[in-house]
């Protein structure tokens, strides 16, 4: 964004605002960073879904 000089208050509030088309969308990814700061993902150790190899090629037994 680019730095604009006033000489007057008056001349200061008549400037348009100048907002990003990607505004919401950058907040948006701030605060996804700072939720996966705050809560990591967390992996349970050891297997989960199957106790053996031979569990994962036959379910059915």
């Amino acid at each position: 964004m680019p730095v604009q000089k006033f000489r007057s208050i008056e001349e200061m509030n008549a400037a348009p605002l100048h907002v990003s088309a990607n505004a919401d969308f950058d907040r948006f990814l701030r605060h996804c960073a700072r939720y996966w700061k705050i809560a990591p993902r967390v992996y349970p150790r050891g297997v989960v879904k199957f106790r053996s190899i031979e569990d994962m090629r036959h379910p059915d037994r």
